[in-house]
């Protein structure tokens, strides 16, 4: 059929047409995120008291309180880049870093069907996990409106960066005296009270370890939970282990996790990883998805008109694999660890409620300390802290109101200065 060049035409056919909704309007506004702002207040104690040292443990970057991404590493990406030049790389980032993540970083066994086509590079894990998201929604129940399951305190940007694309987030059942865990049942009931307001799942995100309550979750309860998800009809299963190197045990094993699911149940999983905590290169923004080839594929054709990653930032990612991952990310994991084990100690001897896994983070229950002063919950606390006694941790009150009593404490810093922030938190909690 000829179609006048005077005459309007939609892009697509009208079966195709995205459905007239309303529901923009009546969406929340989505606040930003207050994360990059906390360490402001700092500057209000350092105007009273100039010559007094201050402590920040609020960072989740350890490109900022510790060395970050090693010279030596950034100059390696930087001459990668010359050599590769400046023009346009494919949407999942480019063959040698597919190859690299499989091979050099995670050592994939290839027998169980995953390789190169199953990752994909992106601009970060904030990119990442919106990608994510709209690969769930479409390919698990073809619906906007449907479910994203996060914990019950989850990272702030798991609240509000589903809704933004259209899913509902709702926080399972969890105990703060076993740091909110999942659990197989509350999973069921998180899937029972969607159905009841006519809503599937489309996912459930395990983050291990955990942002912000340093949760760790063994390999055998990660798997039993995503089995029990899947079971329970939900789409798919995303496993954040943006955290996981930064440990004194063992780093999460894909390989061991794979071999618990069959062929059909992988096509089901996604798992995302990348260099921001563990390298420290939270300004690089490298990340990556892998999951199955399928999802991969629509992720990139929808990546192709939107956001793809930067070579460069494959490039420190591909360096640092070359390297050995370990050895790359010394300098961040070492000063890390050995902060844990004084903050265990400190932590034990104050007699607070915590929890204390890996990664980067406690969590500290300070209800009668807030109930003490009046306050209403943590946020507060968290202006006061930083501007009467200089010390910067995140209120819980951010995540969820679950977390209203309770406060993110990081010790991603050299071990002195932990001890330094963390008797500051008690003298400031005395007061």
């Amino acid at each position: 059929m000829t179609i006048s060049n005077t005459t309007p035409v939609y892009a697509v056919p009208e079966q195709n047409l995205v459905p007239v909704s309303g529901h923009l309007r009546e969406m929340m506004d989505i606040p930003p995120s207050r994360m990059f702002l906390i360490n402001k207040s700092l500057k209000v104690y350092k105007e009273k008291n100039p010559d007094a040292k201050i402590f920040d443990a609020s960072q989740g970057d350890g490109g900022a309180s510790l060395p970050g991404v090693p010279k030596m590493l950034l100059e390696a990406a930087a001459r990668m880049q010359v050599e590769h030049g400046s023009a346009y790389d494919m949407p999942f980032g480019t063959d040698a870093y597919r190859k690299s993540v499989v091979e050099q970083y995670w050592k994939l066994d290839a027998s169980l069907g995953w390789g190169p086509a199953n990752v994909l590079g992106t601009a970060g894990g904030r990119d990442a996990l919106v990608k994510a998201y709209q690969a769930m929604l479409a390919l698990g129940h073809g619906r906007q409106g449907d479910v994203l399951i996060v914990s019950r305190v989850p990272w702030i940007s798991y609240n509000w960066g589903p809704y933004g694309v259209g899913a509902n987030v709702m926080w399972a059942p969890g105990d703060p005296a076993q740091g909110w865990a999942y659990s197989e049942d509350g999973i069921k009931e998180c899937v029972a009270l969607a159905s009841s307001s006519g809503r599937k799942v489309a996912g459930l995100v395990i983050t291990n370890p955990d942002n912000p309550t340093g949760l760790t979750t063994p390999t055998e309860k990660m798997v039993s939970l995503a089995k029990s998800a899947l079971e329970a009809g939900v789409a798919f299963v995303l496993f954040d282990w943006m955290y996981h190197y930064v440990t004194d045990e063992q780093p999460n094993n894909l390989n061991a996790i794979l071999k618990n699911f069959t062929p059909e149940e992988r096509r089901r999983l996604m798992f995302l990883d990348g260099i921001t905590k563990s390298l420290g290169g939270s300004n690089i923004r490298n990340c990556h998805l892998i999951a199955d080839e399928s999802v991969i594929k629509f992720i990139v054709a929808r990546a192709s008109h939107t956001v793809m990653p930067s070579f460069y930032s494959l490039a420190v990612a591909m360096a640092a694999y070359e390297m050995g991952y370990a050895e790359a990310s010394k300098s961040i994991i070492e000063p890390t660890n050995a902060s844990r084990k004084v903050l265990k100690g400190l932590l034990e001897a104050s007699g607070l409620q915590y929890i204390l896994g890996k990664g980067y983070y406690a969590f500290m229950n300070v209800g009668g300390f807030i109930k003490a002063k009046g306050l209403a919950n943590s946020e507060p606390l968290g202006q006061y802290l930083a501007e009467e006694h200089g010390v910067a941790i995140v209120p819980g009150a951010f995540f969820s109101p679950f977390g209203n009593d309770w406060i993110r404490f990081s010790y991603a810093t050299p071990a002195e200065r932990t001890k330094g922030a963390f008797k500051r938190l008690m003298e400031g909690l005395e007061r």
